[in-house]
């Protein structure tokens, strides 16, 4: 087969088409497998989780965020609106008896910042804020 100017430009647009309709994997579903590999499928229980970031960034580059969560062994941190949810992961031992952590993270966009805590029973809790981004971090 040939491949003319006319005939990549048809292929060109019928994939933008296909693609305008059907859509690109959604990053949330990213995350949410992401959750789900780290806890092993348990259930997550709301609160005992303060996770502390801002409503509004202005620039995605470096959103401040500050999570606390008494009596856990480990945080991780997901954004969901970004290619790769994984944010960070902090662990607590003897030596940070406070149980808190901040960072400053990168968004691409507008999306939810998840933390999920490892307590020392095993089991799991979660906070969440949604962040509204002005000018994405990931070259949006």
């Amino acid at each position: 087969m040939k491949l003319t100017r006319r005939k990549v430009l048809a292929i060109g647009t019928g994939s933008l088409a296909y693609f305008s309709l059907c859509g690109l994997p959604a990053f949330a579903s990213l995350a949410d497998d992401a959750v789900a590999e780290l806890t092993g499928g348990a259930e997550i229980e709301e609160g005992g989780v303060t996770l502390t970031a801002p409503e509004i960034a202005e620039n995605g580059n470096t959103v401040p965020i500050a999570v606390s969560a008494p009596g856990a062994v480990s945080v991780t941190i997901f954004a969901d609106g970004n290619p790769v949810p994984n944010v960070a992961t902090f662990k607590f031992g003897p030596l940070n008896p406070s149980h808190m952590a901040s960072t400053r993270i990168r968004l691409a966009k507008t999306q939810n910042v998840i933390a999920i805590a490892q307590m020392e029973d095993g089991s799991f809790r979660k906070a969440q804020s949604n962040v509204k981004v002005t000018i994405g971090g990931c070259g949006g």
